[in-house]
């Protein structure tokens, strides 16, 4: 089991990032995850860097491996653009940028270069040929396509890794995880309830993704109390309310603060674990690693990462009981 912590690019102005997942690395974590956004969520937020330059400076500042999301439909990054950030990367810093993770994106981020936002079935068809265009350009070959969304014309990469990362694709429901494994190397999901979880997995699994890499994005929400922890997942992380069918279609962080603004912080305690002690979120971990993942990024929403770090090295590993590499 690997235990990594998550760089939330909406909450924290590069340089700081780059703080964190140095103290991150002195702390025990063993890999880092990164967000690839253009906009927060929230005005709250209030931030959100360009997780490929970033990406560049904190391989640089630290020796752990690294796992991204990546949206390769053709919106901010044509998948040849995106294939050769990947690539470079990859070359400079051999095996650490371990998998990308690849989602057909939201609105959110993607709207805004002007190209439009389709539905989600002309989203997945962007998603797995991109995919197919990354791949191939990755693994050396010059690729032509005439997909009505992704033409590429004698597309090559002229500086590769020896070993290209794992391409694993990002889902959030059944249908998407099942489709998911019939191409992609491995799946991200985020943290839900253990019956849900593991039907994720399974329809994964079931559909030819068996054996391959399970991550999952374990959120949290950290502090000394049990009521900061409320306030700051209330405060920071409301977003995780809005309802499935508007998650990939709002288009700015105020309309994600509009279609958020009824929930109350006691709102909160369903969709973020609230977190004050090493036991509590061992236990969270466990019942992750019995659903299947065996690479589990912890996300602390609250603002205060330097104290949740501390308390990461403190309360959880130094337990004796912790199973890890």
């Amino acid at each position: 089991m690997l235990i990594g912590y998550h760089a939330s690019h909406e909450q924290f102005s590069p340089s700081q990032l780059l703080d964190y997942v140095q103290a991150a690395e002195r702390a025990g974590f063993q890999a880092i995850m990164t967000s690839d956004h253009l906009a927060p969520w929230s005005h709250r937020q209030g931030n959100s860097g360009n997780n490929w330059a970033w990406l560049g400076a904190a391989m640089a500042k630290t020796r752990l491996p690294f796992g991204s999301l990546a949206i390769p439909g053709g919106w901010r990054y044509h998948p040849v653009v995106l294939a050769h950030l990947v690539a470079t990367l990859s070359e400079m810093f051999p095996e650490r940028l371990r998998w990308i993770a690849m989602g057909s994106g939201e609105a959110l981020n993607e709207n805004a270069v002007g190209r439009g936002w389709p539905d989600k079935t002309e989203r997945n068809e962007r998603l797995e040929a991109g995919s197919e265009i990354i791949r191939a350009l990755l693994a050396g070959e010059t690729v032509t396509s005439d997909h009505p969304h992704l033409k590429t014309e004698q597309a090559k990469l002229w500086s590769l890794p020896n070993k290209p990362p794992l391409l694993l694709g990002a889902a959030l429901t059944e249908e998407t995880a099942s489709w998911l494994g019939k191409w992609a190397d491995g799946l991200v999901t985020v943290r839900k309830p253990a019956n849900e979880l593991k039907r994720v997995v399974e329809a994964f699994r079931s559909s030819g993704g068996a054996g391959r890499p399970l991550a999952l994005q374990l959120q949290v929400s950290w502090a000394p109390t049990f009521d900061e922890a409320r306030m700051a997942a209330w405060h920071e992380w409301r977003n995780a309310a809005v309802t499935p069918d508007l998650l990939a279609e709002l288009k700015t962080p105020a309309e994600f603060d509009a279609a958020s603004s009824d929930v109350t912080p006691e709102g909160m305690d369903e969709f973020i674990p609230l977190i004050t002690r090493g036991d509590e979120l061992l236990d969270l971990v466990e019942e992750c690693v019995s659903c299947g993942f065996d690479e589990i990024y912890v996300h602390n929403v609250s603002r205060n990462q330097h104290g949740f770090i501390d308390f990461m090295a403190e309360q959880f590993f130094s337990k004796p009981n912790l199973r890890r590499n």
